[in-house]
């Protein structure tokens, strides 16, 4: 076949998204705005009806302070931990198999972060490097107060397990008191609501995926698909721009409500941790005689713009449409990877339903070596592929050494990620196929 050029994840930004931005500029209001607004009460209808065409205007109040929307994962996974009361002395479980964003947004906040390997070849049916369940309930103890799950490449864990550890290791919860403070007096209320081990999402992939669970916040639920965002206390999103929806940089949380502490409260929290702690937006404070405010505490300056919005609010309209072709894309390269006995993520099992976030594969009995001479002989047929994680272990300023998380590293050391995206051609696509089948000649 001709050779050609495969990049491995641009965005996908068509003239809607262009228009919308433009539109945004000359508006005058660049910063935190109305559209910031709009796009946070819009994805808080995404998430729990899995529609985006829902009309968020009429009914406004069902709608809002649900969603924050902030200019990053990383800064939505801190201010969620910040809001859950998460400091110094306390612990924080991560897999060890995940970005650095997940275990650095507890470090940030004063926690000691305790790694805990996957299962080995990952989870029986997708194949996703989840955690070891076992070694996530021996690793609890008096001091844990929240577990980062992940939902690796657009799949979803499974909430179901980490639910039944986190109640059934309840007695070993202490909440934290209240300390006078607005923040801290909050995050008592939460942790005494919640009553154990908090469970944060890490659903920087997995936008618009879902899962068949039997419960949701630890409750009991009638067993049912609910989509990331609705099973987790806390979620957290990310719209970086190699993300399947982008806004160039961004990221969102949400959260489960809570009988005994408002959401409005919740919501009103994010906004002060994210803009130096100041009680009026910039939207606020331009309202007639409206220009006096007052700082709560010496806070963060993480909020999203209108800019960034306005992308995020076209990147929706389309965003089924996304979908859609990942999943022709993952059907092509699934039928290549069985025909070649290379194993791979499963994007949709009779549980699991993910977004096609990433396309991971493990090619059988190779280690780095061979791994990373597979990858430079696809980069010189064209193809730009990557490698989803090297587990945190293994880097500087986690220690570098993997020792005690043997799978991880097993996981990692065969493990390539083919480009998927929707600019994608069928051609391109054909082209990655065959392409790979005859590469993996060499190593078989």
């Amino acid at each position: 076949m001709e050779k050609r050029k495969i990049s491995f994840s641009p965005p996908d930004i068509s003239e809607l998204e262009i228009a919308e931005v433009a539109e945004a500029l000359r508006s005058g209001w660049i910063t935190t705005g109305p559209r910031t607004k709009l796009l946070e009460r819009r994805l808080a209808s995404y998430i729990e009806t899995g529609r985006n065409d829902v009309d968020t205007e009429r009914e406004i109040e069902r709608w809002c302070d649900r969603v924050v929307c902030l200019n990053s994962a990383t800064a939505a996974e801190e201010l969620g931990l910040r809001v859950l009361g998460i400091k110094e002395g306390d612990e924080v479980l991560v897999p060890a198999y995940t970005y650095t964003a997940s275990a650095s947004a507890a470090i940030h906040c004063g926690a000691t972060v305790r790694f805990v390997d996957i299962q080995k070849d990952g989870d029986p049916d997708s194949h996703m490097p989840e955690m070891d369940y076992e070694k996530l309930e021996a690793a609890l103890t008096p001091r844990t107060k929240a577990i980062i799950t992940v939902d690796l490449g657009g799949l979803v864990c499974d909430y179901d397990r980490v639910f039944e550890i986190v109640e059934r290791k309840k007695a070993l919860f202490t909440p934290a008191q209240p300390d006078g403070s607005a923040l801290g007096n909050l995050s008592s209320r939460i942790q005494q609501a919640i009553g154990r081990v908090a469970v944060l999402a890490d659903c920087a992939h997995s936008l618009g995926s879902s899962r068949i669970v039997s419960c949701a916040g630890g409750k009991p639920v009638a067993r049912q698909r609910r989509s990331c965002g609705m099973i987790a206390d806390f979620s957290t999103f990310s719209f970086h721009a190699v993300k399947n929806f982008t806004t160039a940089e961004g990221g969102a949380v949400t959260w489960l409500p809570l009988e005994q502490v408002d959401n409005a409260e919740i919501y009103k929290m994010f906004q002060l941790l994210s803009l130096h702690g100041q009680n009026k937006d910039a939207l606020a404070k331009s309202q007639l005689g409206s220009w006096e405010y007052d700082i709560i505490g010496p806070w963060y300056k993480c909020n999203m713009t209108d800019i960034m919005a306005a992308m995020g609010l076209r990147q929706l309209d389309r965003y089924p449409g996304f979908l859609a072709r990942r999943a022709e894309i993952i059907r092509r390269y699934d039928a290549a990877c069985d025909e070649l006995g290379i194993r791979h993520l499963n994007h949709h099992t009779d549980i699991v339903d993910g977004n096609g976030h990433l396309y991971l594969i493990r090619v059988p009995g190779i280690g780095e070596e061979e791994r990373n001479s597979l990858i430079r002989a696809l980069a010189e047929a064209g193809i730009g592929t990557n490698v989803h994680y090297k587990p945190l272990p293994m880097m500087t300023a986690y220690g570098r050494d993997c020792s005690a998380y043997p799978n991880a590293y097993d996981y990692y050391r065969n493990l390539i990620s083919l480009p998927i995206h929707t600019l994608l051609s069928d051609e391109d696509v054909e082209y990655v196929c065959e392409t790979l089948k005859s590469v993996m000649k060499s190593f078989c």
